[in-house]
């Protein structure tokens, strides 16, 4: 799964028929002429964000039904459409009834500047026609809310205004997409510690999309034992001398982690997953493998996303979110609130992507465990501040067959390695005090599980949340 590919849009400019061939001889040309002027105009900025189907401006009900086709055979996650100017409205009213369900964006682009002062000069009437994209706006809306299909919006405004909207439309769109081709790998069941991460899995199916797939631990041992064990030391090799190592840790244990991790992906991958959902304090992991899993993502550039507890609700919000960064998103528990500081300590035990920097990162041993029975107590995982910066923060989980999302901002601060045995770090709330934070969060029902990844998501999603049919809370 390419997550770090662009939106991919299917753009729809409607012009009117009539007037195709008028302002012939003009200085600026026929109405059909500027309207090709103007096209080339809205892909050099669109462009710039995504991909674009289009061939040309749509003047007839063929060219609609052409478009619907190709937008279609194309799978594209999105599509944007415009009236030109006036224009006959059967081509988009045609267009409405048969694109098949899927985000599409009405948009009216208003010119910076008009130099219309007399037409009585036959130029600038034509310029008068073709400027008049209110005209159309007005006419489409009214078939557009009649219509009133799902994942529809609409905007106006200039090229400047509407450009980030449209980009923020079509990303959302475009994790709609990625989500309904995922799959998700729940390894090896809920974790039954936590009942309120439950999630219907046909529910996730038919509303979201990814397709959860069941992973058991024996599948994981078989590919144990027949993992080589000279490419274990490679790897074990390589991640020795890249991150500092604890004088503690049992280079044993370290190579019977990173086995245990390799197999775990390999027999994830197998199964074409995207997202790893691991129970890692499930008791039959720990008495076959022997400990839980501590070095997942192997590969610095591995897209999969892993997560911890079983929680699918808490890995689709990282997983959402690391399309939205493009880059790696971590899986949080906020712990408590260190009031004096105004601070929010958070992070988690188990799998967390730590390749975001040296410095950041020690092989440590798993403190939490060392004293257990378990055949590898103490193996060591890679412990993990998170980058200091800006950070989105979601939370998703299930109510009444109903998937909500919770999110907001904070600051994730430079932390140094204090919380043994727990990727971790020092967040404050963007706006208010943690208490604040807290009280609003909690209103909303939640469960102890987040994703946060680099940047400011919050908008896209939001329109993730109303394609999907989600619950939303923004909180600022």
């Amino acid at each position: 799964m390419n997550l770090n590919r662009k939106p991919k849009i299917g753009f729809l400019l409607i012009g009117a028929e009539r007037f195709q061939p008028l302002g012939e001889g003009t200085k600026d040309g026929t109405y059909k002429e500027r309207k090709a002027e103007e096209t080339k105009l809205y892909l050099g900025h669109i462009t710039k964000f995504a991909d674009v189907v289009f061939e040309e401006p749509v003047y007839t009900r063929e060219a609609a039904q052409k478009a619907v086709d190709r937008f279609f055979a194309k799978k594209v996650d999105c599509v944007v459409a415009s009236f030109m100017s006036w224009a006959e409205d059967f081509a988009w009213i045609r267009f409405l009834r048969e694109l098949p369900p899927m985000p599409l964006m009405l948009v009216s682009f208003v010119r910076d500047s008009l130099a219309i002062t007399d037409t009585n000069d036959e130029n600038q009437f034509i310029d008068f026609l073709s400027a008049g994209a209110l005209v159309g706006f007005q006419e489409a809306s009214g078939s557009f809310r009649r219509f009133n299909r799902p994942m529809s919006r609409l905007c106006i405004g200039t090229i400047a205004q509407v450009m980030p909207k449209i980009q923020t439309f079509a990303t959302a769109a475009k994790v709609r997409a990625v989500l309904r081709e995922s799959k998700v790998g729940l390894l090896a069941c809920y974790n039954e510690a936590m009942w309120a991460t439950y999630v219907d899995p046909y529910n996730i199916f038919m509303k979201i999309g990814p397709e959860i797939h069941f992973l058991s631990v024996a599948e994981v041992v078989d590919e144990i034992q027949r993992t080589d064990d000279s490419m274990i030391q490679k790897i074990v090799d390589q991640l020795a001398a890249k991150y500092e190592v604890y004088p503690n840790v049992d280079f044993e244990k370290f190579h019977a982690s990173v086995k245990a991790t390799y197999a775990m992906e390999q027999v994830a991958k197998k199964k074409g997953v995207d997202l790893l959902v691991l129970n890692d304090i499930d008791t039959v992991l720990f008495q076959y493998v022997g400990l839980r899993p501590g070095f997942t993502p192997l590969d610095p550039k591995e897209e999969m996303v892993t997560v911890p507890e079983g929680d699918i609700g808490g890995g689709l919000a990282t997983y959402i979110l690391q399309i939205l960064g493009g880059c790696p998103a971590n899986f949080i528990e906020p712990f408590y609130i260190d009031h004096e500081n105004g601070l929010i300590v958070a992070g988690h035990a188990g799998p967390n992507h730590y390749h975001s920097g040296e410095k950041n990162t020690i092989i440590a041993r798993d403190e939490r465990f060392a004293k257990t029975a378990w055949k590898y107590a103490g193996a060591p995982f890679a412990w993990h501040v998170f980058p200091a910066g800006l950070k989105t923060m979601l939370h998703m989980s299930e109510k009444d067959g109903k998937m909500k999302m919770v999110a907001t901002l904070v600051e994730c601060l430079p932390t140094k390695h204090y919380l043994a045995s727990y990727s971790h770090a020092n967040f404050k709330p963007v706006s208010g005090t943690p208490e604040e934070l807290f009280q609003k969060i909690c209103e909303n029902g939640v469960t102890q599980h987040y994703g946060v990844v680099d940047g400011d998501h919050l908008d896209e999603l939001e329109q993730l949340a109303a394609l999907c049919d989600f619950d939303f809370c923004r909180i600022d």
